[in-house]
């Protein structure tokens, strides 16, 4: 018991000993716990000093390499500036290609949108420049002496080391940023307008080059349009219209290498500007030469003629290069296009159709004029109608195409008969041809008939009759231009022929049936005194005849058909002469046989010699 009663004291004592030791633990736990709150109240303020002390570091450190780098790029943008205000020097392309390559590609890495309007002004100004200097090498291969006129042009000259220098420039112009390449780029849309104007200057630059190569010669046709031959000039103007179209071709092809702007809507746009210096040219010139030809067209039409006829040859090339100013957009929506050749062409037209109705009346005119004349001489109307018929046959392309225009029969419009509208009939240009040949034929025998007939004093109007259908006749079936047969017709060859029969025996019988008359034997003509008056009566007329074959020429121009008639005369006479001289020879009347027969035979084949 008294063990246990110890043990108890004993653990009594040991719990107090332990209780007072967590006591004094706990003490100096709080203690601590104090000290260390005063500590962390200490050290906190120092602690978040350090840490803002860090930060401002850091934020120093960085801001000094944005310096760095800004100063850095300052000093690459200062130099590339300088080099892009300069503009590309001579030999240094290559050079001002890299910097603007370098600022275009600098662009896309710029955090600042200032840098990046600065960087992009600095594009646009670098593109000017360029821009500038392709303008400046353009101008000085469009200038320079122009060819001498007379000599055939088929491009506009373009000195081809120029073309080597440009073909860089021209080529990297085109990699320059636009608003459909680099819809982003600040400087796209200043950079197209840049283009645009260079392309603009281009075509007009060539266009006006091009117009002052060609105008010389232009002008040298209209010049010399009085002195030289009609359907030559004509020709002429067509082949100078000609170096017109291939000029303008050669600068298209020319255009597409040297564009700036390659799409189809700006290459049609631009190359329109090009060819209206050159269509003006061609519309001004063409228009000098119908005001000329309209002071006289009896005598200048066929140089219209001729020129139309070149030109119609011509239309298919001018159409395929009026294509090409045609923009995409325009051909879809079907916009009516200006078609200045069409137009010129119309206005030779018109003046062409009133050729041949004009044709017609001038020979009716011709019968203005004085009776009683004793003029023998060819009608001029005569000799204008073969010459018109000979000129026909050199632009029949043009006659028929104008023939189809005026109608069939319609030329005869100035007859006084109203030319009804008439259901739309297809006539081939050959029998157009050949119809309106008939009518030129039959009008101007039936003027020389009728000339004849009413101002001409006989026996004197036989000699003019017989001359002038003579002249016809001979010059239209046997004509300077042998394609002029393939379009006379029988009839009109018919009416040829029976007018000449007709003219041939209204001359002998004017001038040679008065003698044969002298020596025919009337009943109531007997006697000596009767048959010596014969005689006499025969050798005044013969001597009449021979006076006034010396006044008058037989077939001035025409010995061949001259001698034929002279032999038509002998034939006439000298048979009844030789009868009725040997029917009195051996009678007293031989003394009145003043001359032999041969001797008549031969003065009377000396006027047809």
């Amino acid at each position: 018991m008294d063990d246990d009663s110890a043990e108890i004291e004993l653990l009594e004592q040991n719990l107090s000993k332990t209780h007072q030791i967590s006591q004094k633990m706990t003490t100096i736990l709080n203690s601590f716990d104090t000290r260390l709150a005063r500590l962390e109240k200490s050290i906190l303020p120092l602690y978040n000093s350090a840490q803002i002390l860090n930060r401002r570091a850091s934020n120093i450190e960085k801001a000094l390499l944005k310096i760095d780098e800004v100063a850095s790029n300052q000093e690459g943008i200062a130099a590339e500036e300088a080099l892009i205000l300069r503009g590309p020097q001579p030999g240094q392309f290559e050079v001002y290609k890299d910097a603007l390559q370098r600022l275009n590609a600098s662009i896309a890495f710029k955090a600042s949108d200032q840098d990046t309007l600065d960087t992009a002004r600095l594009v646009e100004t670098g593109a000017k420049k360029l821009a500038q200097l392709y303008t400046k090498l353009v101008a000085e291969g469009s200038s320079g002496t122009t060819p001498a006129p007379g000599v055939e042009i088929v491009k506009a000259p373009f000195p081809s080391q120029l073309r080597t220098t440009l073909q860089p420039i021209v080529a990297f112009l085109r990699t320059l940023p636009v608003p459909s390449t680099h819809p982003s780029h600040p400087a796209a849309a200043a950079i197209l307008t840049t283009l645009k104007d260079a392309q603009r200057g281009y075509a007009d630059m060539r266009g006006t080059w091009g117009k002052k190569c060609l105008e010389a010669h232009g002008k040298r046709v209209v010049d010399r349009a009085d002195t030289v031959e009609p359907i030559a000039t004509g020709r002429e103007l067509g082949a100078w219209v000609q170096s017109v179209l291939s000029v303008a071709r050669e600068e298209y092809d020319l255009l597409i290498e040297m564009s700036t702007l390659v799409s189809p809507s700006q290459l049609a746009s631009h190359f329109g500007n090009l060819l209206n210096p050159l269509v003006l040219l061609m519309s001004t010139t063409i228009t000098a030469l119908v005001a000329f030809s309209k002071r006289s067209l009896q005598k200048y039409g066929f140089l219209i003629l001729s020129a139309y006829e070149a030109l119609l040859e011509l239309q298919p090339m001018w159409e395929e290069i009026s294509a090409l100013k045609v923009s995409p957009e325009s051909r879809n929506d079907n916009r009516k296009e200006t078609n200045e050749y069409k137009d010129v062409l119309h206005v030779v037209r018109m003046v062409c159709i009133r050729m041949f109705p004009e044709a017609l009346a001038d020979i009716k005119l011709s019968t203005a004029g004085r009776t009683g004349d004793t003029s023998t001489a060819l009608l001029d109307a005569a000799v204008e109608a073969v010459q018109f018929l000979n000129n026909m046959q050199e632009v029949l392309v043009g006659s028929s195409d104008i023939l189809s225009v005026v109608g069939d029969g319609n030329w005869k419009m100035g007859e006084g008969v109203v030319v009804k509208k008439q259901a739309i009939v297809e006539v081939s240009a050959q029998t157009l041809l050949e119809h309106f040949i008939y009518d030129i034929v039959v009008t101007i025998i039936n003027t020389v008939s009728l000339i004849a007939r009413t101002q001409r004093r006989p026996p004197f109007d036989s000699f003019f009759l017989l001359n002038n259908i003579a002249y016809l006749r001979k010059n239209i079936l046997e004509p300077r231009q042998e394609s002029l047969i393939d379009y006379l017709t029988k009839p009109t060859q018919d009416i040829l022929n029976s007018n000449f029969r007709t003219a041939k025996a209204s001359y002998l019988d004017a001038n040679f049936s008065p003698l044969m008359q002298s020596l025919s034997d009337d009943p109531k003509e007997k006697g000596k005194a009767a048959t010596k008056e014969k005689f006499t009566r025969f050798y005044d007329l013969l001597e009449e005849v021979l006076e006034r074959h010396r006044l008058a020429k037989v077939l001035e121009d025409d010995a061949e058909s001259r001698e034929a008639i002279g032999n038509d005369v002998i034939k006439f006479l000298i048979p009844s002469l030789k009868a009725f001289t040997q029917k009195h020879k051996e009678k007293e009347f031989s003394k009145n046989i003043k001359l032999s027969a041969e001797t008549v035979e031969s003065q009377l084949r000396s006027i047809y010699r």
